[in-house]
Formats: structure tokens, C-alpha cells, sequence
């Protein structure tokens, strides 16, 4: 088995603390916050418009 002494690193740290019940929340939150913010952010941002092809020349009338 592993029986190694070094510490676990900073993201699984993180993890391990982010998934116990009252942190569980919060970081939820956080996230269901930060996804709103950012879908609102990107709702309001204004589409870059493309130029239309250039007006055609009026043809002469055949007859």
C-alpha cells in the first residue's frame, strides 16, 4: 500500500474540505452564484456585427 508521510497536496486538501456538509453548501452557492453572473454577463454583451454583402448595381430593364 501507499504509507507515504508527504502531506496531499492543495487541491485535494481543498477537495476534501469543500465536500463536508457545512462547507458543502457554501461552495454550492458560490457556484450556482458564479454560473448566474456569468451567464448574465455574457447575455449582455452585444454580438459583433458582420458588414452585409455590398448593395448589387441596379440592371438596366430589358425589353
Amino acid at each position: 500500500m501507499d504509507n507515504d508521510a508527504s502531506p496531499p497536496n492543495p487541491i485535494r486538501r481543498f477537495m476534501q474540505w469543500a465536500i463536508t456538509p457545512p462547507q458543502s453548501y457554501g461552495v454550492y452557492l458560490a457556484g450556482l452564484i458564479l454560473i448566474f453572473t456569468l451567464s448574465f454577463y455574457a447575455g449582455t454583451l452585444k454580438p459583433k456585427h458582420v458588414p452585409g454583402p455590398p448593395p448589387t448595381a441596379p440592371s438596366a430593364p430589358r425589353s
